[in-house]
């Protein structure tokens, strides 16, 4: 099964993204240098969301290790895994997916996960507008519906998968398939009423009212999906393994290190979690590998064909 987790639709442009990393030899890679950190595009790629997110914890690990990090974020989910395969990204955070078709590629090992409540799980979810007719996943037929990236666990797979479990086949069932590329353009297709239902998750939501995003209190959640794996930091499979001890160390202990305080310590979203697991099963994952197998290359191409169609 497991060589089919390997999505072959991640977008050859994807590639021009790798000028964003200073190329560097993983073998060489060592604490006296900057490690290059790719960040998938989780708040729709901006320097000012998704880089805001996670600035914090790389900072806190960063002062308590000394190891100093250059943050950027990625025009893709599908360029992340190409920069950590091509050596130009040492450290990446990922979904859950991107994780999958990293390691499937010998490219990344897991290096932390972030804890909440003692869990490390999310969700995703596919919201409606209040004053629609749409309050179940029975409800979608024949309606529009926005997803994410198509390497997006929470705003893709999982939303797809939901559809697939309820007896809708979303290329003969629904409306129109936007693909917008972020939970954020998704959200923001279905609040400026350009779809009628959008699949993004719950910590993007989640985040989209605290920082009052118009239209996010006018949305109702139609379907809420299984815990899924939360999305994981990774490290480059090359890397040097006295590296590797040091980063997993660093990211084990972060919120007990002197001068770092609670609120340093972010995960998805830019919400706060208690501490990061440096020792989470990777196993753990299979959830979702099971996930992506339900969704054939084949029906993948007849939903980006769909979605292409106006």
């Amino acid at each position: 099964m497991m060589g089919k987790l390997r999505n072959r639709l991640i977008p050859l442009i994807a590639l021009a993204a790798l000028g964003a990393c200073d190329s560097k030899t993983p073998e060489t890679a060592s604490e006296s240098q900057a490690l290059n950190v790719l960040l998938i595009p989780a708040d729709g790629g901006t320097e000012s969301g998704t880089l805001a997110d996670y600035r914090p914890i790389f900072d806190a690990v960063g002062k308590s290790a000394d190891i100093s990090f250059d943050l950027k974020v990625a025009q893709s989910y599908g360029a992340v895994v190409e920069a950590m395969c091509s050596g130009n990204a040492d450290v990446a955070f990922v979904g859950p997916v991107t994780y999958l078709q990293a390691k499937e590629r010998g490219c990344a090992e897991l290096l932390a996960v972030a804890v909440k409540d003692g869990q490390s799980v999310y969700y995703a979810g596919i919201f409606s507008r209040k004053e629609s007719p749409l309050h179940s996943l029975e409800d979608l037929r024949g309606h529009s519906l926005a997803l994410g990236d198509v390497n997006s666990t929470s705003s893709f797979v999982f939303p797809l998968a939901m559809l697939l479990d309820a007896g809708i086949d979303p290329v003969k069932d629904l409306g129109p398939l936007r693909l917008t590329g972020s939970h954020a353009n998704s959200l923001a297709a279905l609040t400026e009423r350009r779809v009628d239902a959008a699949a993004l998750s719950f910590d993007s939501y989640e985040k989209a009212l605290r920082e009052g995003v118009p239209g996010a209190a006018d949305v109702r959640v139609i379907a809420r999906s299984e815990a899924i794996p939360y999305p994981p930091i990774v490290m480059g499979s090359k890397l040097p393994a006295a590296l590797k001890t040091k980063l997993k160390d660093a990211f084990e202990t972060v919120d007990k290190a002197p001068g770092v305080s609670p609120e340093m310590i972010r995960g998805y979203g830019g919400a706060q979690v208690d501490r990061y697991d440096a020792h989470f099963p990777p196993e753990k994952f299979e959830s979702a590998a099971r996930t992506m197998a339900l969704l054939s290359d084949a029906l993948k191409g007849e939903i980006l064909k769909k979605s292409s169609e106006r």
